[in-house]
């Protein structure tokens, strides 16, 4: 039984499609914004002094992490260069840069606000 040669094509088309929805992202999860780090929202990023380099935790939970949203990792992210991942106490994914997890401050309202800076004396924009 001979296949046409569309009917290939279309396997072949759909196959690679297939794999391409399985590829992991790579792209960076923050960007330069001056000197410190932002997500793609443009939103400051923020490092928390309680949290060990290199670890793989994070130790702003539960309420927290409600004033200090983590920065997560979207499904198909892979980590890479500069960029790990840390897993939380409620099992998702979070950025850590240099192995420092990322945080959002809840009281930044716009893109640029760096209002969470030196809070408490442990929380301060992360800087590459």
């Amino acid at each position: 039984m001979k296949t046409p040669k569309f009917v290939l094509a279309l396997l072949a088309s759909a196959l690679l499609g297939a794999c391409a929805s399985h590829q992991t992202h790579s792209a960076a999860p923050a960007m330069m914004s001056g000197d410190m780090l932002t997500a793609s929202n443009g939103m400051t990023l923020y490092v928390f002094d309680k949290d060990a380099a290199g670890s793989g935790k994070s130790m702003c939970n539960g309420p927290c992490a409600s004033n200090w949203p983590p920065l997560y990792v979207m499904e198909g992210a892979a980590a890479s260069g500069d960029y790990s991942v840390v897993t939380r106490d409620d099992a998702k994914k979070q950025w850590a840069f240099k192995g420092k997890p990322l945080y959002f401050w809840a009281k930044d309202m716009k893109p640029g606000d760096k209002t969470g800076d030196g809070f408490n004396n442990v929380w301060h924009v992360a800087r590459p």
